[in-house]
């Protein structure tokens, strides 16, 4: 009975009641929607706001900037922000190379620098996740260099009575510029680094006591060039003997003395040998009868001596000695001379 007159009550309300109270359900709907829009909007706001003040703009950055060609390479994309989910992409020029997402942790892109194009510029984009906000790196650049080869030290040695005066000089013939010259004595350096960005040997001058002991020197090569570095082949310096000597000029000279001694045999070799080589073609030329002609000759000239030596016999008339061809010689009784014709 109570139920019926509940129902009895309500309907008996006025009309105006019943269309007020459908109007406060309706503005309560709409004032739910509105505090639900107000609380996306803040997480909007939120979003580019509050959290835009902690993103910074990335950073990008290598171990090393400069590179020989085929070298792998490292390029690193950080964010200070380490409580967002950030994605990361990497481009070189206006190309998209690589792209990773990450929280809290920085994102290595590892490459491989060969051609002159791959040098860069390189540059990374950072996004947040659930969000339009996106900030760029600034750019990265490679450079090409060239590693060093091993270089070569010389040393001049200048002594005096008390003390031995070093010039070192130390130089790379390839590689790029600047290169950087270490001088060494044995294991400890003695230089400060000596930049050169010209094609030029660096010089370091030292002195030492001639009463020290034996010395080994030698010197390095660096350019920007990470671990190729390139050390000389040690020199050694023995100290001077003492005065006005010099330890190195036995060293110098012996070659001069070697030289004029082969100059001075080549002379004497070419004056005597011509020389030697007539009087054997002489003796080879001389006939083999001349031992025996020249007796012939004594012979005759005896007999001629004889003969006009002696008394004339009565009766008997002088002759005169008349050489044969045979012996090709002539003979003068009256004047005791004999002559011969012979050939050398």
């Amino acid at each position: 009975m109570t139920q019926s007159s509940h129902m009895s009550n309500t309907s008996s309300l006025p009309s105006f009641l019943i269309s007020s109270e459908r109007m406060w359900r309706h503005l309560n709907k709409l004032f739910f929607w509105g505090i639900f829009s107000l609380t996306l909007r803040k997480a909007s706001l939120d979003c580019d706001t509050r959290r835009t003040n902690k993103f910074h703009s990335p950073s990008l950055d290598s171990e090393t900037k400069v590179v020989t060609r085929g070298q792998n390479v490292s390029l690193t994309c950080s964010n200070q922000n380490e409580s967002l989910q950030i994605t990361y992409f990497l481009f070189r020029r206006e190309k998209h190379l690589r792209t990773h997402t990450g929280k809290g942790e920085p994102m290595i892109f590892n490459l491989s620098i060969s051609e002159a194009h791959e040098l860069g510029p390189y540059k990374c984009k950072a996004q947040v996740s659930n969000c339009s906000m996106v900030k760029y790196s600034r750019e990265f650049n490679f450079t090409f260099v060239d590693p060093v080869i091993t270089p070569v030290l010389n040393i001049r040695v200048v002594n005096t009575e008390t003390d031995q005066h070093l010039i070192l000089r130390c130089i790379s013939f390839n590689g790029s510029l600047p290169i950087s010259y270490t001088f060494f004595e044995k294991d400890v350096a003695i230089s400060p680094p000596i930049s050169k960005h010209v094609r030029e040997p660096a010089e370091f001058n030292i002195t030492k006591n001639n009463a020290g002991e034996r010395e080994e020197y030698k010197c390095k090569a660096k350019n920007e060039l990470p671990d190729h570095e390139r050390y000389s082949q040690p020199v050694s310096i023995n100290p001077a003997p003492g005065g006005d000597s010099c330890p190195f000029c036995l060293q110098v000279l012996l070659p001069g003395l070697l030289l004029v001694l082969i100059v001075i045999i080549s002379i004497l070799a070419f004056r005597i040998l011509p020389k030697y080589k007539a009087r054997k073609a002489m003796r080879d030329k001389t006939p083999g009868d001349y031992r025996n002609t020249a007796t012939e000759v004594g012979i005759y000239a005896n007999i001629c001596e004889n003969q006009a030596g002696k008394e004339s016999v009565p009766g008997l008339e002088p002759r005169q000695c008349v050489p044969t061809a045979q012996d090709e010689a002539r003979n003068d009784c009256k004047t005791g001379y004999i002559y011969s014709e012979l050939i050398f």
